[in-house]
């Protein structure tokens, strides 16, 4: 069992872009070390899985699939789903059709099958980093009074990046991408950063990212 529970981790990792691999194995971070994930292969990854998620890591990668817009496969390798997830985007307001069947738009199929927002608007790590090569000087101010960090986290990205404040951004938004998890979206990043004295090209990539 644990045999075919791998070789399906393989497959489904397989199936996936360089980018979609990369965004799968961010995601992983709220659960799972960085420093296990992030230089992973794809076979590497399987068994870091497998030891994390023992029985249960075809759920955890059935979660995530959705998560980058990938449910198609979830049904091409019959992935388990959880019995229940959370709905945590207060914009999707809970709709019931007089027949007492869900509407589309809420998030679940008439047969109680959860399915993927229709435009999450993930940020993958490319749209993070177009982000931070615009932050300039101000970034430690702008994690602190819009993105909600700590001084001391600022101060460990600084010793880690000394010389490159394009990574040190970079990081700081991956730290609050990894707070917010699912709700890290082009939105979301939007209306923490509209208030702050930023260079105008981010606030307008982040809304053509939003489809604007």
């Amino acid at each position: 069992m644990a045999k075919d529970e791998r070789a399906t981790l393989l497959e489904v990792h397989q199936a996936l872009s360089e980018e979609q691999f990369q965004n799968l194995k961010y995601l992983l971070e709220s659960k799972i070390p960085a420093g296990l994930v992030l230089q992973a292969s794809r076979p590497e990854l399987c068994r870091i899985l497998l030891q994390r998620f023992p029985g249960n890591s075809l759920r955890e990668i059935a979660r995530i699939l959705r998560q980058i817009g990938r449910p198609d496969l979830i049904q091409r390798f019959q992935l388990p789903l959880e019995e229940q997830i959370p709905e945590e985007n207060p914009r999707e307001p809970n709709r019931d059709t007089p027949n007492g069947t869900r509407d589309p738009t809420s998030g679940r199929h008439p047969g109680g099958i959860p399915t993927p927002p229709i435009n999450p608007q993930i940020l993958t790590q490319k749209d993070l980093m177009t982000v931070a090569e615009r932050f300039g000087k101000e970034w430690r101010q702008v994690g602190i009074l819009h993105l909600g960090l700590e001084q001391s986290r600022l101060d460990q990205i600084q010793e880690e990046n000394p010389n490159n404040s394009t990574m040190r951004s970079f990081e700081m938004l991956r730290d609050w991408q990894r707070r917010q998890r699912e709700e890290a979206t082009a939105s979301q990043l939007l209306a923490c950063l509209e208030k702050a004295h930023l260079d105008p090209e981010i606030l307008n990539f982040l809304r053509s990212l939003q489809g604007n």
